[in-house]
């Protein structure tokens, strides 16, 4: 195999990793943002446990946008494939 066919290969296999981990470092935001409805949530039930039923909505409705988020990362890199 030549060089330069070895430094295009290398190179594509690079970009797929980076993309692999492009997508990791977009996830931290989703799950931090789950972690922030579930824990106010929590506190929020613990503080006013008559209002259980909206809270848990407003949660519920919070953790689908946040996921919403995290799968539209997941499929950005088949949409904009990098080779």
């Amino acid at each position: 195999m030549s060089a330069l066919a070895q430094a295009t290969l290398a190179a594509t296999q690079i970009k797929g990793n980076l993309g692999s981990i492009g997508y990791g470092l977009a996830a931290i935001g989703p799950g931090v943002g789950i972690g922030i409805i579930f824990g106010n949530g929590t506190q929020a039930l613990a503080r006013q446990p008559e209002a259980a039923g909206l809270i848990r909505a407003n949660q519920i409705l919070g953790f689908a946008f946040c996921e919403a988020l995290a799968l539209i990362g997941l499929v950005m890199p088949f949409v904009y494939p990098t080779s």
